[in-house]
């Protein structure tokens, strides 16, 4: 059985730059995926790539089986059924909201379009505002409108451009979330762009993140956090600090870090390795012989994010409970947590 979606290889130059090179990946029907990463790194004109706006210099692109994009042979935007949500909605301001979910349905008889246009009303929950305008509509009400105009054609695929980059931060993931069980409830197709991990974390099965033009790991959410492939990923995804350390025979760290257990593993007198340190990888122990500076602090109500600095001068995250106040300059007694520790060798990483 085909994908409904699959890029293989795919290649995108302008010149002499390359924005986009080697990306393979695939979604199934009714699968949502989402290409994250900094600013730059291509997410975009593959997303571009994938609506037929943009022509691909290596690969194919396949919807459903059928090539739509290959070097010299690129299927035009409107014949792909691909469904589009840009960053700003595009809505059009002198149509009311039932007009605009209807404006791509001009295909169909009248009475078939209106009740087209009606279904997709109540899948969003907006049939109450079907004659208003778009400026009298809130930032996620006009968001739910572009969903429903671009989900109204019925498309293979549905594209999301940075849908929520333009609404209030704490609405975001709420949205990101509402989105996905709306698309899920319908069995559609998607792919998200975005440089919010959390909005991705919400609502994607799958995340591509992307690093200048590559795949620097396709995974769920849960292995991009837990088992992040390189330095790189493991910076951007979470929170937390690598910090380089030296271990011994028995797995111990120095500076009475705490103790490596990698299970058969068997490390070298003095190795070399980096950790992915996380907030909650370093616990408070009031008990701890092991008593670190407090460089900063920031109160997150249940907790404080302490910022740590090792005996070496390194720096690394703490997350204790709120009733544990130390002030900056004090020291807070920690033990380290590496039962879940992700660990690099140093010397694989020295590239990255």
């Amino acid at each position: 059985m085909s994908s409904q979606l699959a890029l293989e290889k795919v290649a995108v130059r302008y010149g002499s730059f390359t924005a986009v090179s080697g990306v393979s990946l695939s979604l199934e029907a009714g699968e949502i995926g989402c290409l994250l990463g900094p600013s730059g790194c291509g997410k975009t004109t593959l997303l571009r790539a994938i609506a037929g706006f943009e022509p691909v210099s290596e690969g194919h692109i396949n919807l459903r089986g059928h090539t739509i994009s290959q070097p010299g042979g690129l299927l035009p935007p409107e014949q792909r059924r691909v469904g589009m949500v840009f960053q700003d909605f595009a809505l059009f301001p002198h149509l009311s909201v039932r007009r605009n979910i209807g404006f791509g349905l001009s295909a169909l008889g009248a009475g078939e379009r209106q009740a087209r246009v009606q279904e997709m009303l109540e899948l969003v929950a907006l049939a109450d505002y079907a004659d208003a305008y778009p400026h009298e509509l809130s930032g996620g009400q006009q968001q739910r409108v572009a969903l429903a105009r671009a989900l109204a054609p019925a498309p293979e695929i549905l594209l999301l451009d940075e849908p929520f980059s333009s609404l209030d931060s704490e609405l975001r993931e709420q949205l990101a979330g509402e989105v996905r069980e709306l698309l899920k409830r319908n069995g559609v197709t998607a792919i998200l762009v975005t440089h919010d991990q959390h909005e991705a974390f919400a609502m994607a099965d799958r995340i591509a993140l992307l690093r200048s033009g590559r795949v620097a790991q396709l995974d769920t959410p849960y292995n991009l956090y837990h088992n992040p492939a390189s330095e790189f990923v493991a910076e951007f995804i979470g929170q937390g600090n690598i910090v380089s350390v030296t271990v011994n025979e028995a797995g111990e760290l120095n500076d009475g870090l705490g103790r490596l257990d990698m299970g058969h593993r068997h490390w070298r007198a003095g190795e070399q390795l980096r950790l992915l340190v996380r907030p909650d990888d370093i616990e408070f122990d009031e008990l701890s012989q092991l008593s670190l500076a407090v460089c900063g602090k920031s109160f997150r109500g249940a907790h404080y994010l302490y910022d740590l600095q090792l005996p070496d001068g390194q720096h690394a995250p703490c997350l204790a409970p709120s009733h544990v106040d130390v002030a900056v300059g004090g020291h807070l007694p920690v033990r380290f947590n590496l039962q879940h520790v992700v660990v690099f060798d140093a010397a694989e990483n020295a590239a990255t």
